[in-house]
Parts: structure tokens; C-alpha cells; sequence
């Protein structure tokens, strides 16, 4: 397809701060259709600079009642009226349709959260593939809902309790759902979508990985001078090394890797990875021992939004110096830098609409956004910030980078920092946390079972805890094993591990870690929390 005509068929999703905003961009994808995601309040400029051909309203924890209830800017609806946009509401979503368009959203009698069943009451629009009377259960998580609907809407679904499910007003193409079609626990969400995009909407399929290749090369080759040359930072991980071999590709020889070894690196990271640039990649990679740099700096620092911090400034530091004696020796000096940063880490970087705020979250500020200083010299160059993890991995595929290097777990940018809460060089926790995490990679490994695991690794808990080692009383630290399946890194399950895998491991680390007497499992997911413990 295309580069015009996919950004012709772009569906739009504004975020109004559902925990499930991004799964409804995954799942589009998904169906070969580019989407983006921006905030719900963004200017209409913003919105119209995008030319649109559908635009879906998010859900979100917010009452359309409340005073600083986010809310789509001045002449939305005027705007996608007159330039014939298709407009879908879900959950939030479709109560800010209703009331803005002269309906009526009070409190419901019955709140409804989880799994639901609704039945189609009008076989056309959103549910013109179904039989009036066909049901299927879907996930609400609503306590307002529409009561009155403005004119030319009609109630097309409701739910058991007799609530409205689903609505549409086909004359102004708008349309809308109660409920979530985006997740996996509305078993028939996707086809809802699929119908709604491609039977009403008339959106094309065709957004493939071979588009993104073809525009991200000509957007590098037009920002990049033919004079210019780039550094880039290589961490070791999946999305530096698919963005590095991404440029060298479009730019060749003048783009300039290195590869900082900051202290806060895996067991053995830094010899394995500079063998792999090496025999694998042959990428011209710069190894910079910056140990005692970075941990002077974190001595003592216990807040984690510091230690992050810290560690991106200390990152472009290094980055400003490298970028100054390789422009001595080119006699020119280089303007980019490469950043593998993706697209969760953009979205996670938003401030959330409705909070008042103006800066970005802290959910990811240690990775490529939220964390530079104002004064960075070098200019940014971002090629994967529209793509998704395994987006990335196809990507990578396409233009040659080995699958086996493709297939390595995610590492955070501040490394091993996030992964020892407190200060992380107090002690030897570092060298504990290493041979543990170790010990649990190469097990899962050994297990066959390492690509049925998004992420896996070891925590150091600060905590010391009573043991008997010897015959003797000990009182040593704790290590939390985490392991979790994903699609994309920002919804993610834990990992249920065999009983005696499980049992082998906790005996393993124990008796070859010194210093640990306890081995914790962390059976959390996300949401509510985050995969890294920092």
C-alpha cells in the first residue's frame, strides 16, 4: 500500500485515559489498518492536521458530569460532520457522544463491571452481521450510562439488565458501545470492529511491515544531511540494535554506534553483546566503560524517579562526549542520535487527560522520553516511536537481524538499577542480583520454555530475612523471580511455572548465591502494576 494511502485510512483513537486505550490501537493493527493514539483533549488542529478517516473516542475512569471531566476540543463534532468522519464511542466514549450531541448520561440505577451479556435489538449498523436477539458477552466497566439519546440516535444493543449497550446515528456517522470490544474478555469485540471499520467505515487493509520500512528509510534519508553523521545508543536490546541497523541501512557508514557498559549491566552483558555487534551484526560499535561514572552518581540514592534520572542524564553526558571527540576526528560533528524508543514508551509518556498535569507520566520517564535534559545537544532520531514490540521484532526480521537476537527479553534502559529498589551500590547487591538472575535466565532456557516468556528476570529485595544455612542461623536477603507473557509490553500476565521448576530453582539459588537465604514469585500482572518493580 501506499505511504498516502495509509495515512488515508488512518483511524485516529483519542485517549480520555482507559487502562484499555492502547489495546484498542494494538487490535486495529492487528486487522492491517495503521492507528494512533493521541491525547483526548489535543487541539482540533492536532486532530485535523491528521486528516482522519475514522476516529475512535477511548473509554475512561472519569464521569462526563464532573467538573474537569476531559472532553474533545470546540467544533469536533462540527468538524467531523462536515468532512464525513466516522465517529465510535466506547464506554466513556459514547456518553461524551450522547451528551454533547443533546442526550442525556445520569448515574445507573445498576452499575455494570466484567463480563456481561447483551442482545442485539436492531440487526443493522455497528451489528449488521447479526440476527435481532443474537447475544454475546462482553466486558463493561461503567457506572453512568445514557438514559436519554439525542435525536436521530438508536439503542441497537442492550445489555441484560436492560441498560444501553450500543447506539449509532448512521445519518451523522456516529456510533457507539458501552462496553469494551478491545479486550480479550469480549469474545466477539474484534469482529465488532472489524465489521464497523471495514463494512461502515469502508477503511482499507494494507498497512504492512514493508510500509514502515520504505517511509521510516525515506524519512531517514531526508532528515539526515548527506554530509551529517549519527551516534547511536546501543543498550544490547531488541529495540536499539532493530533502530541501529534501521539507519546504518539508510545512512551506511555514517552512522556511529556505542555501547556504554554503565555498571548496571547483566552477568557477562557486556562480553556477550560486543560479540554479537561483532561476528553477528557488524555494526562499528564503541565500548564505553563508564562503571564507576554512573554508580558515583547513584551512591546513596534511593528514590526511584532519581535513580532514573540520573542514569538519562548521565547517558547523554557520555553520548555529548562521545558525539565531541568523534567530530574531532571526522572533523565534522555528528548531529543525531538514535533512540529505539516505541511506541507504549510515547504513549506512557502522555500526560493523562482529566489530571490537571502538563509534564509526562512517571510510568517510563527512565527510558527514551520523559528522561532528557533541555539542553541535549543532539537532535533526536526516533524510527520505531510508532511501533509496538512485536511490530519491532518484524521489522527486524525483514531487514536481517538474527532471530535469535530478536528473541531476547526486554531490558530497561537504567538496567539492573530498577531490579534493586533502594540504593544500588550499597554492598555487593548488584553481584547478588547478577548470579541470581543468571541462574533463573539459563534455567528458563534449559526449560525450552524462554520464547513462551515475554520477560523474565530477578529482583534483589533490600530486606534481610531469618534462615537456616549449615546449621546456622542466617540472616540474608531475598531474591523475587518475575516472569511474564505480553504482546506488547503494556498489559502482561504472570508466567505459571511447573511446581518443581520452581522448587529446583529456589534450591539452586539459594545454595550458589551467597547472601541469599529466600526466593520469592511474583504472580502480579499488569495492570495494577508494572512488569519492572521500579
Amino acid at each position: 500500500m501506499d505511504p498516502q494511502d495509509v495515512k488515508t485510512n488512518l483511524v485516529l483513537i483519542l485517549d480520555f485515559g482507559s487502562q484499555y486505550t492502547h489495546l484498542i490501537t494494538r487490535r486495529i493493527r492487528a486487522l492491517n489498518v495503521f492507528s494512533l493514539c493521541i491525547n483526548g483533549t489535543s487541539s482540533l488542529k492536532s486532530i485535523v492536521d491528521l486528516k482522519p478517516h475514522v476516529i475512535i473516542l477511548s473509554g475512561g475512569p472519569h464521569s462526563v458530569h464532573a467538573m474537569d471531566a476531559p472532553c474533545f476540543p470546540s467544533g469536533f463534532m462540527e468538524y467531523v460532520e462536515s468532512n464525513k468522519v466516522h465517529v465510535l464511542g466506547i464506554c466513556y466514549g459514547l456518553q461524551l457522544i450522547v451528551q454533547k450531541t443533546g442526550g442525556e448520561v445520569s448515574v445507573g440505577e445498576k452499575q455494570e463491571y466484567g463480563r456481561m451479556e447483551i442482545e442485539v435489538d436492531k440487526a443493522s449498523g455497528l451489528f449488521g452481521n447479526r440476527k435481532v436477539g443474537d447475544r454475546q458477552s462482553v466486558w463493561m466497566s461503567h457506572g453512568d450510562e445514557a438514559v436519554k439519546l439525542p435525536e436521530g440516535f438508536e439503542v441497537v444493543a442492550r445489555s441484560k439488565q436492560g441498560s444501553v449497550a450500543a447506539v449509532e446515528n448512521r445519518g451523522k456517522r456516529l456510533y457507539g458501545l458501552q462496553y469494551h470490544p478491545e479486550v480479550t474478555h469480549s469474545p466477539e469485540g474484534m469482529e465488532t470492529l472489524r465489521y464497523f471499520l471495514f463494512d461502515i467505515c469502508g477503511v482499507t487493509a494494507g498497512w504492512k511491515m514493508e510500509d514502515v520500512l520504505e517511509e521510516e528509510l525515506k524519512i531517514i534519508k531526508e532528515t539526515v544531511g548527506p554530509d551529517d553523521h549519527v551516534i547511536c545508543a546501543l543498550s544490547g536490546g531488541v529495540d536499539s540494535t532493530v533502530a541501529a541497523t534501521l539507519v546504518h541501512k539508510a545512512i551506511g557508514d555514517r552512522l556511529h554506534c556505542a555501547f556504554v557498559d554503565n555498571g548496571l549491566l547483566r552477568f557477562k552483558e557486556r562480553e556477550r553483546v560486543m560479540e554479537t555487534f561483532e561476528k553477528d551484526l557488524h555494526l562499528p560499535v564503541t565500548c564505553i566503560d563508564a562503571t564507576e561514572q554512573f554508580l558515583s552518581k547513584l551512591k546513596g540514592v534511593t528514590e526511584p524517579e532519581k535513580k532514573r534520572k540520573i542514569i538519562g542524564n548521565e547517558f547523554i553526558c557520555i553520548f555529548d562526549a562521545f558525539a565531541h571527540d568523534l567530530g574531532k576526528k571526522l572533523g565534522r560533528k555528528p548531529l543525531y542520535l538514535v533512540q529505539g524508543t516505541l511506541y507504549p514508551d510515547v504513549i506512557e509518556s502522555c500526560p493523562p487527560p482529566g489530571s490537571g498535569r502538563t509534564h509526562s507520566h512517571t510510568i517510563k520517564s527512565h527510558h527514551n522520553v520523559g528522561g532528557l535534559p533541555k539542553d541535549m545537544k543532539l537532535k533526536l532520531i526516533e524510527p520505531l516511536k510508532l511501533l509496538f514490540k512485536d511490530e519491532v521484532r518484524e521489522l527486524g526480521r525483514i531487514i536481517g537481524v538474527p532471530v535469535s537476537f530478536l528473541r531476547r527479553h526486554p531490558f530497561p534502559g537504567p538496567g539492573l538499577a530498577v531490579r534493586v529498589p533502594g540504593d544500588v551500590t550499597e554492598g555487593n547487591r548488584l553481584e547478588i542480583l547478577r548470579k541470581a538472575d543468571e541462574i533463573f535466565i539459563q534455567a528458563i532456557k534449559d526449560a525450552g520454555i524462554y520464547d513462551s516468556i515475554w520477560q523474565a528476570f530477578a529482583v534483589f529485595m533490600p530486606v534481610l530475612t531469618v534462615g537456616v544455612q549449615g546449621d546456622q542461623r542466617t540472616h540474608s536477603y531475598a531474591i523475587a523471580l518475575r516472569a511474564v507473557t505480553s504482546h506488547d509490553g503494556m498489559t502482561a500476565d504472570w508466567y505459571y511455572f511447573d511446581y518443581k521448576f520452581l522448587a529446583d530453582l529456589s534450591t539452586r539459588i539459594c545454595n550458589e548465591v551467597q547472601g541469599v537465604n529466600r526466593v520469592l514469585l511474583d504472580i502480579t500482572s499488569k495492570p495494577p502494576a508494572t512488569i519492572e518493580w521500579e
